[in-house]
Parts: structure tokens; sequence; C-alpha cells
């Protein structure tokens, strides 16, 4: 997987993996409809709309692999979710697909599994349970993975990914549990990238914290091997206080969840 296509490289996790990748592969071609910094050595630089099908068609040509972080990233209303996360990842897939990319690495979210309750440990294969439009978006996503898998052939890997920050810590003491470090993340995209080949598979973006919650062991043979322990983190965030929703604290997909909600806390088991 020499050649790379890497969608949302403007953003943030999309810078981290621009500069954690360079030099280790022969291109990587860093797309966004934002401007960007100028390209480097084995790096191409193009603008480009999700929408736009002519575009991501000439974007995917030559690629092996695309890493694909482009879209809302937060929750939000139906009217932005929609045309950049349901409308723009299926171009994303088809595009590569008719232009025979062989390998899609997807950013989903712990918000796709996000009212599942947080006194449990939850593995890969839990039901799914989105938490809002952003987490219906990304489950629209995994399972338009698995359909390219199944029908087409695609390896695909979908990165259920946890906290990552801006300034690389923990925000609060729920994200001692969620927290990805960008090292981390930067290793978890090559495990992806180097890995000699799978079908479908599911993985969990988190570091190895002490507090972690999320079980990767059923793809472990992917490789992925965390090293950083939001631990270190513990006395900064719990002087910041221990106060928390209280339908936050109930979920794994914990400030997502109070947001709209009127259900009944006890009939979500």
């Amino acid at each position: 997987m020499k050649k790379i296509l890497l969608t949302g490289a403007a953003g943030l996790i999309g810078k981290v993996l621009r500069e954690g990748l360079k030099g280790q592969y022969e291109l990587i071609r860093c797309m966004d409809i934002a401007p960007q910094t100028p390209a480097g050595k084995g790096e191409e630089v193009i603008q480009c709309d999700l929408r736009d099908i002519n575009a991501l068609e000439k974007a995917m040509q030559g690629i092996d692999t695309v890493i694909h972080l482009a879209g809302v990233s937060v929750e939000d209303s139906w009217e932005k979710i929609l045309p950049a996360n349901i409308e723009g990842c299926y171009n994303t897939f088809d595009c590569a697909h008719r232009a025979g990319v062989k390998r899609m690495i997807f950013a989903s979210s712990n918000h796709a599994v996000g009212f599942h309750r947080r006194e449990r440990f939850i593995d890969t294969q839990v039901e799914l349970r989105p938490d809002g439009r952003y987490g219906v978006s990304k489950v629209f996503g995994e399972a338009l993975g698995r359909l390219y898998a199944d029908k087409y052939g695609m390896q695909v890997v979908c990165l259920r990914i946890g906290s990552f920050r801006p300034d690389n810590k923990p925000a609060d003491v729920r994200q001692l549990n969620t927290w990805i470090s960008h090292n981390d993340m930067i290793r978890l995209t090559k495990a992806c990238l180097d890995h000699a080949g799978f079908h479908f598979e599911v993985i969990y973006g988190v570091s190895k914290n002490l507090r972690n919650r999320w079980d990767n062991i059923l793809v472990k043979h992917l490789g992925y091997e965390p090293k950083d322990d939001a631990e270190i983190y513990r006395d900064e965030m719990f002087a910041k206080g221990l106060t928390e929703d209280p339908v936050s604290a109930v979920f794994h997909g914990a400030m997502y969840c109070p947001m709209e909600f009127v259900g009944d806390v006890d009939k979500i088991l």
C-alpha cells in the first residue's frame, strides 16, 4: 500500500497523519476542501469537494489506499451531516471502488456505539447504538464499508476513534478512558496501512489507557500496539472536578448523549 489518498488532510487528525506518515510511503496525496500547506517531497496537494464526482474520481487515480477522514467531525444538524458524512462518504467509497483502490481506512467514531452503558466493557462486535446524527453517519459508513468489502472485495477497516485532542492530552476525567495520543493515532493508521491483508475489520482508536473500557482483542492480528497512557494526566484531570451531566455519565458516548435527550435512561440497557 504505497500510494495513499488522505481525505480531510487539512483537519486536526489529517494534519497529524500527514506529518507522521511523511516520507514513509511512495505518495501521500493530501485532499481537502479547505486550503493546505504546499506539497513536500512525496506529497501531492489537491482541493476537492466530496460531492464533486469528477474531481474525486481524478483524485483516486493510481491510489492503493484511501484514509477517509473528511466530513463533519462533531454532532451537528442533519443539513450539515447529510452532504458531508452520508453523500460524501458514499461518493468516496464508490469512486475508490471504481478506480480499483484496494484498501479503505474509514474514520468511524466511538459515537457509533455511544448509547452502550459505560459500566460495561464493549468489544468490536457489540450492537451499533449511535448517540446522535453524527453517530448515525458513522454507522452508515461502517455499513457501507461492510458492503464494499463483501460485494466488491475491498479491504476495509473502520476506526472507532476515541478522544483525539488538539493539545494531545485528555480534556476531562472521562477522557482518561477514551483518549488517543497523536503518536498512537499514527501507529494505528500505520498498522492498517502496513498489514498484509484483511477483509473487514472494526478497531477502537484508543491509547493504552489504564482506564480503557473498549476491547480490541478481536483485532489484535492487525498489529496495533498503543504506547501512551492517559493516566499521566490523572491528577490534572481530577483537579478539574468530577462533575458530569447525569445522562452523560451513564453512557460511553458521554456529552453527545444528553443533547436533545428526552428519553428514559432506565430503558436504555
